[in-house]
């Protein structure tokens, strides 16, 4: 179980960070916008429709990835409360009753969004550039696949921590830049009064 809840996390964790790399280009796309609309006063047909495809891709591909890392709203101000087992418990009622057919839904549904879509090469209705949108269509299915995989491993951890009062937490891989300066500067100061 440990191996497979790895696999799931190392996965999510790549498209994830893959994906995050869109906040750049969406950016840079939004600046050129703001630049050739004000500056040149020549705005473009196309970076409104770029830009909410770019946010909804990074939207629904880091999911899974905020699944893995326990970042997804909850009513902690109870949950917290709880012991582990108790905690693992909750949480596998609700994956089995609400998150898994949720996302077996988001699944079916959007492949058959999204095929639809590939059939007659769906454009975008927002704009006069008709910048092509099926391929991101598929980002629905993708999302959804992902979701499930992570959602497998999220069950597993329930099980564990049913079993062992204790949870599995995922890999730390990304850090608060307040928390990296406090302990930067906490080792300093051990470093300069031996």
């Amino acid at each position: 179980m440990i191996g497979f809840i790895r696999f799931a996390d190392n996965l999510s964790a790549w498209f994830g960070k893959a994906f995050a790399w869109l906040i750049i280009l969406m950016s840079v796309g939004t600046g050129y916008e703001v630049f050739v609309r004000y500056v040149l006063n020549s705005p473009t047909a196309w970076a409104l429709d770029v830009s909410f495809i770019m946010y909804g891709t990074l939207f629904m591909m880091g999911g899974a990835y905020t699944l893995s890392r326990g970042g997804h709203v909850r009513g902690d101000f109870l949950y917290r409360l709880w012991k582990p087992r108790t905690q693992a418990k909750v949480d596998l009622v609700l994956y089995l009753i609400f998150f898994f057919p949720g996302v077996t839904a988001l699944i079916l549904a959007g492949w058959k969004y999204a095929a639809r879509s590939w059939q007659y090469g769906e454009v975008s209705v927002n704009s006069p550039a008709g910048v092509p949108i099926y391929q991101f269509k598929t980002v629905i299915v993708a999302a959804g696949i992902l979701l499930f995989i992570q959602g497998i491993a999220q069950v597993m951890r329930c099980i564990i921590a049913i079993r062992t009062n204790k949870w599995i937490e995922a890999e730390e891989d990304v850090f608060e830049t307040e928390d990296l300066l406090m302990e930067q500067a906490s080792r300093a100061e051990k470093d300069s009064h031996p």
